[in-house]
């Protein structure tokens, strides 16, 4: 499996912001209300980045020696296809997001109360599980094939 790069996380941003503002005008536009992202959906998606780099530690400890702990390669897998999804699916849902909040400032009248904040708070909460699916990624990435430090030399 081949690490994430830049172009179909922008991608996937720019598709979910063109969803994610379309979304709102149709809405808008067939009298029904806009789209407001609950407080809990914030929540949840840290709670998922929290659980992706957590599952992700070990797999690095174990890899570069800092335990002796042994990883099946199964589930070093899964963890390294979940966050692949994680920053994708954050991709996406940030982007939703920010076509969301674009449609939400360009109204003559903003929305009252507290909705361009949970806009906000939503947005925010898919960059932060972007950014761990990301990282644990990295986490679970395997050294180069001649990097072994502790391999004792053949006499």
């Amino acid at each position: 499996m081949k690490r994430t790069h830049a172009t179909p996380l922008l991608g996937l941003a720019l598709a979910g912001a063109v969803a994610g503002f379309l979304l709102e005008v149709a809405l808008v536009a067939s009298s029904l209300p806009m789209l407001v992202p609950p407080l809990t959906l914030p929540v949840t998606l840290v709670a998922i980045a929290i659980i992706v780099v957590a599952f992700a530690i070990p797999i690095y400890r174990a890899v570069h020696g800092h335990t002796k702990r042994r990883i099946d390669p199964f589930q070093a897998m899964r963890v390294a296809v979940l966050a692949k999804a994680s920053s994708l699916a954050g991709a996406i849902l940030g982007g939703a997001g920010v076509g969301v909040l674009a449609y939400m400032v360009s109204r003559r009248m903003l929305p009252g109360g507290d909705v361009i904040g949970l806009a906000v708070g939503a947005t925010a909460a898919a960059v932060i599980l972007l950014i761990a699916g990301l990282v644990a990624e990295h986490l679970c990435t395997l050294p180069p094939p001649g990097d072994d430090k502790e391999a004792p030399e053949a006499h």
